[in-house]
């Protein structure tokens, strides 16, 4: 293997999601020619979904390592390749794909794909526990019912944990899994833990490769905890909602636990069948609110602590008072501070605070409200606000108008349906939008970075 390519998935390998990664990135063979990326995957079917879906990562990482954008090859072993030529310098934003003629026959035979079912977490893989999750006023209640849940103590069969980014689903998701195993009276326990776009990735594969039965098995024979995440997106995926309704059902029939997390409540979910929304509903429902000012001065304090350091109390307020949605931002921001005054040999003080905070999303004490939003996505994507509230299809206005509704729903009280009204729009499209968004974000995309830029000039 090309060391470059090497260095090429060490960049993917921290911008994807470790299943995807193991499952689309790993298997492929790279080799770095003149000008061009060569890359051969083991068969005809995960060559289809990588050009599909990945391709566009692939070449923004080549581009990094290279210094250059290359054109990138596709090929399955021992069959013609695709070549996905560098995007041209006026539409920066678009792939091409070419495809060359097959070199040979179509072949009927069963394609071997790189599916693993062993995606559990040993126990020192989870991240989190209960021990370190901070407990406020905005996440009692769904601390309270992931502890209950594993002690049999919560009259229900699963929780549905719904919450904005950064708010500690992830935390607790991990931390029911700590807790299983590290306690010994539950050492036999078997826990899966997955998000919803892998669950939905496995099924596809089995379904390619004729091994539904051994996925089925997986999900509802080998489990006796399964905690999934994000099932938001799940929505408009009939077949995979199908398998998930099944899967459910057996768990709870079998008197098996469930923890789901959500960006949204059950009610706010769009294009999902009507059983599996009861499903969701008929467990114990536990939203996480934002931090309030008292939370988040808990919060710094832990860190501190957690991290040896000594931060000032009008440090300590002045963060709080300007990272006020977002823990994981929070958390990140004591933990540049920390660094930053170590590598200076320095103690914590106000003006490295400040420079510190001038790298993250919310600079100021004011909150932005949705006239603001709208005013900063037409800047960033050179529109009027009559085109952004269009009926336009454009990808660039498409675009445009999901970074807004996620803003307004991430930085502003406005209820979804409040939102789409701002933009002509149904609670269902503002949803969708948001969705889309979210998994640009997460997948670390061009679009998902550009997202984040704008976020971050909001309120600067």
């Amino acid at each position: 293997m090309s060391t470059r390519w090497g260095q090429i998935q060490n960049i993917l390998e921290n911008r994807i999601k470790p299943g995807i990664f193991k499952i689309w990135i790993k298997p492929l063979e790279g080799q770095v020619q003149e000008g061009s990326l060569e890359l051969v995957a083991p068969n005809a079917f995960v060559a289809s979904w990588v050009r599909d879906r990945y391709l566009q990562d692939i070449r923004s990482a080549a581009t990094e390592i290279l210094g250059f954008s290359p054109e990138v090859t596709l090929k399955a072993s021992s069959d013609a390749s695709v070549t996905a030529p560098p995007p041209s310098p006026s539409e920066p934003n678009t792939t091409h794909h070419t495809a060359t003629p097959a070199a040979s026959q179509q072949r009927s035979e069963h394609l071997a794909l790189p599916i693993d079912y062993s995606h559990v977490p040993q126990p020192q893989q989870w991240r989190h526990s209960f021990d370190d999750f901070i407990i406020g006023q905005c996440n009692q209640l769904a601390h309270a019912a992931c502890t209950n849940l594993c002690r049999k103590t919560l009259p229900a069969e699963s929780v549905f944990l719904s919450s904005g980014p950064g708010l500690g689903k992830t935390h607790l998701l991990h931390a029911v899994g700590h807790y299983y195993a590290q306690n010994q009276k539950n050492s036999q326990v078997r826990v899966g833990y997955v998000t919803a776009e892998e669950f939905a990735n496995q099924m596809i594969m089995a379904l390619k490769n004729r091994t539904i039965g051994t996925f089925k098995d997986r999900y509802r024979k080998n489990l006796d905890v399964l905690l999934l995440e994000d099932v938001h997106f799940f929505q408009g995926k009939e077949k995979i909602q199908e398998e998930l309704l099944s899967t459910i059902k057996f768990l709870e029939q079998h008197g098996r636990k469930v923890v789901f997390s959500s960006s949204f409540l059950p009610k706010e979910l769009n294009k999902v069948d009507n059983q599996l929304t009861s499903l969701f509903c008929s467990g114990f429902i536990a939203p996480i609110d934002a931090p309030d000012a008292d939370m988040r001065l808990k919060i710094i304090q832990a860190k501190a602590q957690r991290f040896q350091i000594h931060i000032p109390t009008e440090v300590q307020e002045m963060v709080a008072e300007n990272i006020h949605s977002d823990i994981r931002q929070l958390e990140s921001c004591i933990k540049n501070m920390a660094l930053k005054a170590r590598l200076l040999n320095q103690g914590i003080n106000q003006a490295l605070a400040e420079e510190v905070l001038g790298h993250f999303t919310e600079r100021c004490l004011s909150v932005p409200d949705i006239d603001s939003i709208i005013s900063l996505i037409c800047q960033n994507f050179n529109l009027s606000g009559e085109k952004l509230r269009s009926k336009s299809r454009k990808r660039q206005i498409v675009v445009a108008r999901n970074t807004a509704f996620y803003l307004a729903r991430k930085h502003t009280d406005l209820s979804l349906k409040d939102i789409g009204t701002r933009f002509n729009r149904r609670h269902s499209t503002v949803l969708k939008g948001i969705t889309n968004l979210e998994r640009e974000i997460q997948r670390d995309s061009q679009v998902g970075r550009q997202a984040v830029r704008i976020e971050e000039r909001l309120n600067a």
